[in-house]
Formats: structure tokens, C-alpha cells, sequence
């Protein structure tokens, strides 16, 4: 018995520092499981330390993008500023006022507009193209789109007409290849002969092979101009079509307003394209005066000058 009363005293004894030491632990891993639930709060959860920093950083980043926009716009504004001096003081030195392209573009879209209510006609008779080769029929599309840039930039403007220009032919395919918004020009096109808009009284057909002269524009008359490139030079074609159409005729007054003009190939020359006949027409009704319409728009290349005597032109031709 008291070995057996040895033997369990020390184990007695032994037994709440075995309790303590596992209480202890318990409690340690407790600690350590609330500071790893406390650590991902935290993560998870931002404190108001937090949320205030976050929200400071938002308000200084919109205040700078504030001040960045105002800038831009500033630096805009000024830029117009700027701009609008430079565009007044060109007006002021040219004695011209000066638009920007939006207002220009405005301008040429109801002044065409106008000459298509009230304007001089003038039609392209474009009935020919069949005796024209593929290249010619490229330069005359050419033609006719430098004809329609010189009336847009008129002070006064003609009212056009492209006549008997078929939908299916080679000129109205290679004038929507080559003309860009071709079918948005201010131009009327038909495939109606002129014979069929206007009475051949009012008709007048101008050709280089005609016998007399055009003296005037007149605004109750429509003219009409033979759309024709013909690098062959067959003779009279557009004299030919007005007879075959039975309206008269007229020539522009070359031969009374310039001489011929020595070169070295003895060459000259009366047939111009269309859009040169359209530039002398208009310069002659803003002026009033063929010899500024001749000297300004006829190709020095014809062999010809225009010679301020109107007797010494007459005896030279």
C-alpha cells in the first residue's frame, strides 16, 4: 500500500501542471486562430483609416482631371482666338471677309442652288461619246469635273445640264469612278435630249466651225456645249450635231479678240474643252469684257494672243 501511495502521489502531483500545460496550448492556438480571423477581417474589410485614404485619393483625382479639362478647353479656346485674329486681320488686309470651309461650303451649296432656280443655262450635249475611244472618253469625264470646281467657285454661277448622258454608258461609269460625289453635283442630269427641256428657239449651240460670233450672254437663251475629246480631229462634229438638231449656232469671238501667235510648230488651234469655254463665259459675264475673258482662260498652247485692236485681230484671221 504505501508503495503503491508512492507511486500515485507523484502522479497526482504531476496531473494540473499536464492540464495547465494543455489549457496553455489551447489558449495559444486560440490566439493564434483570432489574430489569423482578425488579419483576413482586415483584408477583406478595409478600416476607416482606409476608406478615408481611398476617398481622398478619389477627390484629388477628379479635381486633377478637372483642372486637366479646364486646361484643354483653355488651351481650345485660345487657339480659336487665335485664329479668328489671324482670319480678321486677312480681311482687313485683303478688304475681303474670310469664312471658315463649314460657312464656305453653305455659301457654294445655296448659291448653286439659286442658279438652279434663277440662273443662265447652260447645257453639255453629251450625245457624241460613241464615236470616242476609252481614253477620250476619261478626259472628257475630266472635263467635266473641272467644269463643275469652276462653277462652284463662281461669284455667279450657271445653272448645267448634262444632256442624253445614259446610265449604262462608259461616261456615266467612269464619271462616278473618277469624280468623287459625281451624284451629288448640283448638276441636272438626264438622259433627255435639250431639244426635249427647251424650245429650239431658245436654243444656241456654240462650235468653233460656226460663222458668226457670240457677242453677249443672253438670259433667255440656253446654251449648249458639244461634250466632245476628239484626238482624231474630225471636222465640224459639233457644227453637225446643231444642224442635225436644227438650232443655230455661234463661235466664241476669237477671231475679233486675238491673232495668231508664231511658233515653233505652226500650230493653231480654235476647239478648247468644255471647262475652258465655261471659264470664258463666266469671266465674260462677271466683266463684261472677252478680251479679260480670252487673255485670262484661253490656252497659250492654241497658238493664239489676244491683241488689244480689235481691227489688227479681224485682218489677221
Amino acid at each position: 500500500m504505501a508503495g503503491s501511495e508512492c507511486f500515485s502521489a507523484p502522479a497526482q502531483r504531476n496531473l494540473p501542471q499536464r492540464s495547465s500545460w494543455q489549457l496553455n496550448g489551447v489558449s495559444e492556438v486560440m490566439d493564434l486562430l483570432h489574430i489569423d480571423v482578425d488579419i483576413d477581417m482586415m483584408k477583406g474589410k478595409p478600416g476607416k483609416e482606409d476608406l478615408l485614404h481611398s476617398r481622398n485619393v478619389l477627390r484629388k483625382q477628379r479635381n486633377w482631371e478637372r483642372q486637366l479639362a479646364a486646361k484643354k478647353s483653355k488651351r481650345k479656346e485660345e487657339k480659336q482666338r487665335r485664329k479668328l485674329n489671324r482670319e480678321q486681320e486677312s480681311a482687313g488686309a485683303t478688304g475681303s471677309p474670310q469664312f471658315t470651309k463649314r460657312v464656305m461650303k453653305a455659301i457654294t451649296k445655296e448659291r448653286l442652288a439659286e442658279a438652279q432656280r434663277t440662273g443662265l443655262k447652260l447645257c453639255v450635249d453629251l450625245s457624241m461619246t460613241d464615236c470616242m475611244s476609252d481614253k477620250e472618253v476619261g478626259r472628257l469625264a475630266g472635263q467635266l469635273r473641272r467644269m463643275y470646281g469652276s462653277n462652284k467657285k463662281a461669284a455667279r454661277p450657271f445653272h448645267l445640264f448634262l444632256t442624253e448622258l445614259q446610265e449604262d454608258s462608259r461616261l456615266y461609269r467612269e464619271c462616278v469612278r473618277m469624280n468623287e460625289g459625281f451624284l451629288n453635283y448640283k448638276i441636272d442630269i438626264t438622259e433627255e435630249s435639250c431639244l426635249d427641256l427647251f424650245p429650239p428657239e431658245k436654243l444656241v449651240y456654240l462650235s468653233p466651225d460656226a460663222e458668226e460670233a457670240l457677242e453677249t450672254v443672253d438670259a433667255d437663251k440656253v446654251y449648249v456645249l458639244g461634250g466632245l475629246v476628239d484626238e482624231s480631229i474630225q471636222k465640224k462634229l459639233s457644227f453637225s450635231r446643231a444642224r442635225e438638231l436644227n438650232i443655230c449656232t455661234v463661235r466664241l469671238p476669237i477671231d475679233e479678240y486675238m491673232v495668231k501667235k508664231n511658233n515653233t510648230k505652226n500650230f493653231h488651234s480654235k476647239i478648247l474643252a468644255v471647262n475652258q469655254v465655261l471659264d470664258i463665259l463666266l469671266t465674260f459675264c462677271d466683266t463684261g469684257s472677252w478680251i479679260d475673258a480670252l487673255q485670262a482662260w484661253f490656252p497659250q498652247g492654241k497658238g493664239y494672243v489676244v491683241t488689244q485692236d480689235e481691227s489688227s485681230a479681224k485682218s489677221a484671221t
